[in-house]
């Protein structure tokens, strides 16, 4: 069978990657727009209509323009923005989050894909809330350190320039308190605080890791890090794109540093748990152009068409 599929927003980082993705797969017939049609809505609409399903690269305002050109009752969104992300009606494209999410994602004719950074935090910590390990009011810290493609067209241009020495230095942002990925951290870690996050862009092209620290005297008594470790590895027990490794995994620190580009050219996210008797470190790492993006929004498409979920992943 064929499926037609539309990436609107086509030229951006995220709509190249899953142009790439999709020019291996035989069975997608991809629809293009042509290059001066590109802003108009009738063309767009069009195509929109045609397609079996459509992914919408844009910026939130745009998508929610987008989504509302979509008549056709058959047509699959795949929203890339911030947009939808807590909106009802929309499932959330991360198949691993909890038991059942597939079927919403199978079922939904609206999905919206995650943030990256929300994408690693909430991978790390809705198991341990649903578990009870970790109370949903406990207030949460996390620092996340990505590549500078997160930043898109504009930054990538940026650091590949070159010439800015301000750019060598890894560069904390978000300061305001105010991430656009807090809304869906909350509502999919199930939080019931807003938690401090604090993102970091450094001078690499890709890859993104997420820290939260812990003190088991907040967490559920008798909580260890081997209660973490146990938690985590029970819940995505046969995921193939998630990997939990051992506790204080020794090969993640061969060399006494963590590497934050391991995952990278894979839809993989590897989770892990490093502590002691007092503390823990949970740590996410995954490309943020793969399964923090680009990945994520393909893997999500064939969870909703049925077929291999790997596919082009």
């Amino acid at each position: 069978m064929t499926y037609r599929v539309f990436v609107d927003g086509q030229e951006g980082t995220t709509g190249l990657r899953i142009h790439e993705m999709l020019a291996r797969r035989p069975e997608i017939e991809v629809l293009r727009i042509d290059a001066d049609k590109r802003k108009d809505s009738a063309e767009r609409a069009r195509l929109l209509n045609a397609a079996d399903v459509a992914f919408l690269c844009l910026p939130d305002a745009a998508a929610r323009e987008a989504a509302a050109l979509v008549t056709n009752p058959n047509t699959c969104l795949i929203d890339a923005s911030t947009a939808h992300r807590t909106a009802p009606g929309w499932a959330f494209g991360l198949p691993e989050l909890a038991p059942g999410q597939r079927a919403l994602i199978r079922q939904s004719k609206r999905i919206a894909n995650p943030g990256c950074h929300a994408s690693a935090f909430i991978l790390l910590v809705r198991p341990l809330v649903d578990a009870g390990l970790l109370p949903a009011e406990l207030p949460l810290s996390a620092t996340s350190i990505t590549g500078y493609s997160g930043g898109g067209k504009k930054m990538i241009e940026q650091y590949q320039a070159g010439g800015d020495p301000r750019l060598d230095a890894p560069r904390p942002y978000a300061l305001s308190l105010a991430h656009k990925h807090i809304p869906e951290v909350m509502a999919h870690g199930r939080l019931a605080t807003k938690p401090v996050f604090m993102p970091v862009v450094a001078n690499f092209y890709k890859g993104l890791a997420v820290s939260v620290p812990l003190h088991f005297s907040q967490l559920k008594g008798g909580t260890d890090g081997a209660a973490l470790q146990r938690a985590l590895a029970e819940r995505y027990a046969g995921e193939r794109f998630i990997r939990v490794a051992p506790l204080s995994d020794p090969a993640a620190l061969e060399d006494g540093f963590f590497d934050v580009q391991a995952c990278n050219d894979t839809n993989r996210c590897d989770l892990f748990v490093f502590a002691n008797e007092q503390q823990a470190v949970l740590l996410a790492r995954l490309d943020n152009l793969g399964k923090g993006a680009s990945g994520a929004a393909v893997q999500s498409m064939n969870v909703h068409l049925g077929v291999d979920e790997g596919l082009g992943l």
